[in-house]
């Protein structure tokens, strides 16, 4: 039995906070006999927990514990087994990992033939005009590469041909692409004459042809189409669809152990339907939710933020999400220099550095914390520098704790400003397993050995470095390690990602 399945309710600080003098209170639940730890300094280990309704009553030796307990107590003996506090999924999308449970799901999925199979079979039970959704293929991953392909992304043909009725809308793993079929591309309006947005890029072969895949910026039209059908729902069939992802998953988390989740980035509507859940007892984990939205949008709408410990400390959005670029994988990371294999091209800057720098203001105005995507090094950089500029411009704000949500890949020269700016590295170690196939590819062997997934020397730096999945990225599953590379993918030195002090 997993121990989480004895711990699932107990949150990482309750134990923190417990460990002391027992309390006057009996306690309804005691689990004895265990090894138990604690994430307490003073106290890393104990035998013994007393619980009394959702809070710790004492944590410390059977004896001391025992004597809380009263004639209607459930005693509970672990037999010696392991148990810890919940874990905290420091980085993910909660109603994206909900969305993934529900439509189809190719994080495992090993070529696009697989990918096609499993869109036919949906389109045979798909109503007339309704949308086929699905996430987590990723081209560098797959057993072989496509005959007809354009930097390893297939042609749309044998998509559209498998559903030629009904559009068909597929997120890359990393959520900075999606491929779209014939159907789709027509509902969005993308002909031969569609210019590629600021910030985003059509895929398109030598004929300037649309091959079906929109990276960054350029998937706003798919998702407008997207939006228009689901406009054409009621709002209780769009409600329900929403819980039913939702209440699956707090299920996903609470059975891989995961007890707090901190969700980056949600919209106002979002974060209403959670805070109202969590005030009515019906969130079954902590929620930690960063408020995602433009500057414009949200200039005139943080009166009533932050938002802390809501619902029985089951909810707080005390945290702005904004970025700088996109994925690395699908080209989208903003680098300093050109890409390994796609020598022309720097990546995007999807979000003006005007805009992040007014959204900072709008921070710290509120008291809230700044986290920012950043994947590539020049990213990363622009994100230090505008925090720092913040910074200096409110020298009496103190131990703010902005974050650089993944902080993948970064110029050494900017490792050291992560501690002296009090910056947390917001990053997922399972991205660097999980990416190994085409990082030495995308950035050159060099670049790759000396920034790219720098924990190690983040953390000799003495910056703050916290762990996720980002789900649903990759699983939300905290256990794995690594996710081994595709045959195709051929030798990958994964310990050069692993930089140590140069």
């Amino acid at each position: 039995m997993r121990f989480t399945t004895i711990l699932t309710c107990l949150a990482l600080w309750l134990f923190c906070s417990s460990c002391g003098k027992p309390q006057e209170e009996k306690a309804d639940t005691i689990l004895f006999n265990g090894n138990i730890y604690t994430v307490a300094e003073a106290q890393p280990t104990a035998q013994a927990i007393a619980i009394r309704g959702d809070r710790i009553l004492l944590v410390g030796s059977n004896e001391a514990v025992k004597a809380l307990a009263h004639d209607k107590t459930e005693m509970i003996d672990l037999q010696g087994q392991f148990a810890m506090p919940g874990f905290i999924e420091g980085h993910g999308h909660f109603g994206g990992l909900g969305s993934s449970l529900i439509n189809l799901n190719f994080l495992q999925s090993k070529n696009w033939e697989e990918i096609v199979a499993a869109v036919a079979e949906r389109a045979k039970t798909a109503k007339p005009g309704e949308w086929i959704i699905g996430r987590g293929w990723h081209q560098e991953k797959w057993d072989h590469t496509p005959q007809r392909q354009v930097l390893g992304y297939p042609y749309h043909d044998e998509l559209s041909a498998a559903s030629p009725n009904n559009p068909v809308m597929l997120s890359h793993a990393s959520g900075h692409s999606l491929f779209a079929n014939a159907k789709a591309m027509e509902l969005a309006g993308i002909s031969a004459e569609t210019p590629n947005p600021v910030g985003g890029e059509i895929v398109r072969d030598s004929r300037k042809q649309a091959i079906g895949v929109f990276e960054e910026r350029a998937m706003r039209p798919i998702y407008e189409a997207y939006q228009a059908y689901l406009n054409t729902l009621s709002p209780e069939a769009k409600k329900q669809q929403w819980r039913k992802g939702i209440e699956l998953a707090q299920q996903e988390c609470l059975k891989k152990g995961i007890t707090s989740f901190q969700d980056a980035g949600s919209d106002f509507e979002v974060i209403e339907d959670y805070k109202a859940m969590a005030e009515k007892g019906e969130l079954d984990l902590r929620l930690w939710v960063m408020v995602r939205h433009s500057y414009e949008e949200m200039k005139d709408n943080l009166s009533d933020f932050p938002i802390i410990n809501a619902g029985n400390h089951f909810f707080t959005s005390r945290a702005i999400k904004t970025e700088l670029d996109g994925a690395l994988g699908s080209y989208g990371a903003w680098l300093l220099a050109p890409y390994n294999d796609k020598k022309d091209f720097v990546g995007q800057n999807t979000t003006p550095i005007e805009e992040v720098q007014n959204i900072a203001k709008l921070a710290i105005d509120h008291g809230m914390q700044m986290c920012v995507h950043a994947i590539g090094d020049r990213a990363n950089q622009e994100t230090l520098n505008i925090c720092e500029q913040t910074f200096a411009q409110h020298p009496d704000k103190k131990d703010l704790r902005w974050r650089i949500e993944h902080a993948q890949h970064l110029d050494p020269t900017d490792i050291p400003r992560f501690k002296q700016l009090g910056v947390i590295a917001a990053m997922q170690g399972i991205h660097c397993t999980s990416d190994a196939p085409f990082v030495v590819k995308r950035l050159g062997e060099e670049r790759s050995r000396a920034g790219a997934y720098p924990w190690r020397s983040l953390l000799d730096a003495g910056a703050v470095v916290n762990n996720g999945t980002d789900a649903p990225v990759e699983d939300v599953d905290p256990y794995p390690l690594s996710t081994p590379p595709s045959p195709a993918a051929g030798p990958t030195r994964v310990s050069s990602f692993f930089p140590n002090k140069r």
